[in-house]
């Protein structure tokens, strides 16, 4: 994803933030249903579960059809959708068909997923949904709350909590940086940043972070970023992104703790408040959020991160935060 592109959805994220304000606050309360015993069935959902089939860089065939698939059936086309994960015999397309022939034994055949495949997040965070799906709302929790906590660089911890903390911002917190990407396609990127990432290089080290962070892999990035920030330890871009790095919906405070103090030996980094003001946009704060990309704008008023404030403020102005 280019900046532009990462900024184009930051303006978009504060602009919902500033309407849905704090609606939501756990997975139990925003449904309205606070059963928190373990079995507990309250009333199934309509429909055809949500799928979650997330293939990284890959481009061959299956995958792209799976893709699809999982596009028709989260839009309603089930019938279309069972027609392309019947062709294939791979567990994703195993979830997809049980999912576009719900509910004819769905939970079950998850459950036996599962037992085939205990230690894949692919499987478990979709028996999750199954759970969900079929009213047995604590169970689904519990089960997202194991695939964040027990594989947590893979992108279903990443969605599992976007389940589990429906008030905060879907997804990664944003990181912007002054870094070029490479030419090619997505694929061809990863391999050339990952070749020139185990050089000493704290540029290289933050180019990988960046796209491991795009793709959801959360722990994989950090380590990426930590490393940069070791090689570059008065650099306020690598220090920043190891900050923003440490972030987790069930854990926020790791990464606005090591941030913080950022402001102090870095009090002129426009960089520092701008992301500062990310992480609160992505918790929900969009009054906090204005007033650390107002410092952004203040410190170094031609940067890079002035420039995009400047849309973000006026983003959060027009849906009414002051």
């Amino acid at each position: 994803m280019s900046d532009r592109a990462r900024v184009l959805t930051i303006v978009a994220a504060a602009a919902s933030l500033a309407v849905a304000g704090t609606v939501g606050v756990t997975l139990l309360q925003s449904r309205g249903q606070g059963t928190t015993e373990p079995g507990a069935v309250t009333k199934p959902q309509k429909g055809h579960p949500f799928v979650f089939l997330e293939f990284g860089v890959r481009d061959d065939p299956q995958a792209v059809a799976l893709a699809h698939a999982a596009k028709l059936l989260n839009d309603g086309r089930a019938s279309q959708a069972a027609a392309i994960f019947a062709r294939y015999h791979s567990l994703q397309a195993e979830i997809g068909l049980a999912f576009a022939r719900w509910p004819n034994g769905g939970l079950d055949e998850l459950k036996r997923l599962v037992s085939r495949h205990p230690d894949s997040p692919t499987a478990q965070f979709h028996l999750g949904m199954a759970y969900y799906w079929s009213g047995r709302i604590a169970d689904a929790a519990r089960t997202w709350q194991g695939v964040a906590s027990q594989h947590p660089d893979a992108p279903e911890a990443v969605e599992a909590e976007n389940f589990l903390y429906p008030k905060f911002k879907s997804g990664l917190p944003l990181i912007l940086t002054p870094i070029a990407e490479p030419g090619g396609t997505l694929a061809q990127q990863l391999r050339i940043v990952a070749r020139d990432a185990r050089r000493p290089d704290a540029t290289a080290k933050l180019r990988y972070g960046l796209a491991l962070w795009q793709l959801w892999h959360r722990v994989s990035a950090e380590r990426q970023f930590e490393a940069a920030a070791k090689l570059a330890p008065n650099d306020p871009v690598a220090q920043v992104a190891a900050a923003v790095g440490a972030f987790t919906k069930r854990a926020p405070v790791r990464a606005f703790g090591r941030l913080g103090p950022l402001t102090a030996k870095f009090p002129h980094a426009a960089v520092v408040p701008f992301h500062l003001a990310l992480l609160l946009t992505w918790t929900a704060q969009p009054a906090k959020a204005l007033k650390e990309f107002r410092a952004a704008i203040a410190e170094q008023p031609k940067s890079l991160y002035a420039k995009e404030a400047r849309a973000i403020v006026a983003a959060l102005r027009q849906h009414g935060t002051s």
